[in-house]
């Protein structure tokens, strides 16, 4: 039980790490985190301790009690995320160019973007972030297997490898519990648009 698994969050409720149940009691206990419930509600060490077990599975014996498990916690103290390698993702090149076409400059929904590559795999265009940017299926369909001066379309910016990261990758870790599941939106659309890409 102890080495099970605990969602970590910053203090702007947003998932950065996963840890083990030993660590997050720790953390807890020390007034470093807080333990947070289904209604987004925190509760510090002696509050949550203080909660019933009696409509939870999950409870972990203590001296003299038994205490609810959290299953996420949020740091107290911690505004940051890590800095990690910024993946080659479709959610990132969304975010990057803000879900604007970069033909055309016009905003749409995701759903009506796809990914281009500036200089065409066919002509030896490689896929990295200097090489692929959102387009409308209307530019997209324009552009073809052509260079965009070849097809009349200029882009917006050069795409460039951004120097942000905006989330941690939590691609490939399995989402067994349910108190996680309200800090990923969807979790099949999670790893759609977070699988790093490859040429």
């Amino acid at each position: 039980m102890l080495t099970s698994n605990v969602l970590v969050l910053n203090n702007s409720f947003v998932p950065i790490n996963i840890t083990s149940l030993r660590r997050a009691f720790i953390l807890f206990y020390q007034g470093l985190a807080k333990a947070v419930d289904a209604q987004y509600a925190t509760f510090d060490f002696k509050t949550w301790s203080e909660l019933s077990v009696a409509t939870h599975e999950e409870g972990i014996g203590l001296v003299g009690r038994v205490i609810r498990v959290p299953r996420v916690i949020l740091l107290t103290v911690y505004d940051r995320m890590p800095r990690r390698h910024i993946r080659f993702s479709r959610h990132n090149i969304y975010l990057r160019d803000n879900n604007i076409c970069q033909f055309c400059g016009h905003h749409f929904s995701r759903s009506d973007l796809n990914l281009d590559h500036v200089i065409p795999r066919s002509r030896g265009g490689k896929t990295t972030w200097e090489n692929v940017v959102t387009s409308c299926l209307n530019c997209n369909r324009k552009k073809g297997g052509r260079l965009p001066h070849e097809a009349g379309l200029k882009l917006v910016r050069p795409p460039v490898r951004p120097r942000w990261t905006p989330f941690v990758d939590f691609s490939g870790r399995r989402f067994h519990y349910e108190e996680w599941k309200p800090f990923f939106k969807n979790l099949v659309d999670f790893t759609y648009w977070n699988l790093e890409l490859e040429e």
